[in-house]
C-alpha cells in the first residue's frame, strides 16, 4: 500500500548511490547478500535482546535491499537477480519474527507463530501470480520495473519493514504488533485472491492468444 508512495521519494537518492556503487563495480547480487547477512545479524541481535543495535542494523539492511534494485536497473535486471531478491526477503522476515519468539519464548512464542504463519498468505499470493502473470505475458510497471509481476496490497515491503521496526522499538508490544499485522496479512491475502479469481477467471474464458495486458 505505500511502496508506490515512498519509491518515488528514495528512488532519486537510491539512483544516485547505485551510480557510485556502480562505479566500484558493486554487483546487485552482492548488494542482495549484503543486505541478506545484515538482516541475519539484526535477527541475531534481536534474539539477545539488544533490541536498539537491531532495529539500526536492520534498517541498514533493508537500504541494502533497496539499493540491489537500484543497481540493477542501471545495468541489467536479471531473473537470478529477482529470485534472490524476493526470496531473501521474506527469509528474512520470518527470522526476524522468530527472533523475538527466541528472546522472550513465553511471551512472544504464540504471536511470532501467528505472524510467520499470517506471512504465507501474502508471500504465496504474490509469488503464484507472479508465475501466471508471466504465464500469459501479464506486465505492470505500477512499482518500477522488476523481475517479478509486482501484486500489491495492504501488506507490502513498506508496511512490513516499520512493523519490524516497531518491534525493536517497543519489544513489550510484539505480540499486540505481531496480531496486528498478521490479521493484515490475512487482509492482504483475501483481496490478493478475490483479484486473481476475477483477473484468471477473465482470462480462462478468453479465446487463446487473446490475453488482457
Amino acid at each position: 500500500m505505500l511502496d508506490a508512495i515512498i519509491r518515488k521519494r528514495i528512488d532519486p537518492p537510491l539512483a544516485v548511490i547505485a551510480r557510485r556503487a556502480v562505479e566500484w563495480q558493486i554487483s546487485a547480487q552482492t548488494a542482495t547478500v549484503i543486505g541478506f547477512l545484515l538482516g541475519l545479524g539484526s535477527a541475531a541481535l534481536v534474539a539477545s535482546q539488544l533490541y536498539i543495535p537491531a532495529v539500526v542494523v536492520f534498517v541498514v539492511s533493508r537500504f541494502f535491499d533497496g539499493l540491489d534494485g537500484a543497481i540493477a536497473r542501471q545495468t541489467r535486471l536479471t531473473d537470478l537477480g529477482g529470485f534472490l531478491d524476493i526470496t531473501l526477503d521474506f527469509i528474512i522476515y520470518a527470522v526476524m519474527v522468530f527472533a523475538f519468539a527466541l528472546a522472550d519464548p513465553a511471551a512472544n512464542a504464540l504471536a511470532a507463530a501467528f505472524l510467520t504463519t499470517s506471512f504465507m498468505g501474502p508471500a504465496a499470493t504474490f509469488l503464484a501470480y507472479a508465475i501466471i502473470a508471466a504465464k500469459h505475458g501479464i506486465t505492470t510497471d505500477i512499482r518500477g520495473s522488476k523481475s517479478l509481476y509486482y501484486l500489491g496490497g495492504l501488506t507490502e515491503g513498506t508496511e512490513t519493514i516499520v512493523c519490524i521496526v516497531l518491534m525493536c522499538l517497543f519489544p513489550a508490544w510484539f505480540s499486540l504488533i505481531a496480531v496486528v499485522y498478521g490479521v493484515m496479512c490475512w487482509i492482504t491475502a483475501g483481496t490478493r485472491i478475490a483479484a486473481a479469481v476475477s483477473t484468471l477467471s477473465e482470462i480462462d474464458r478468453a479465446p487463446a492468444g487473446k490475453v488482457a495486458q
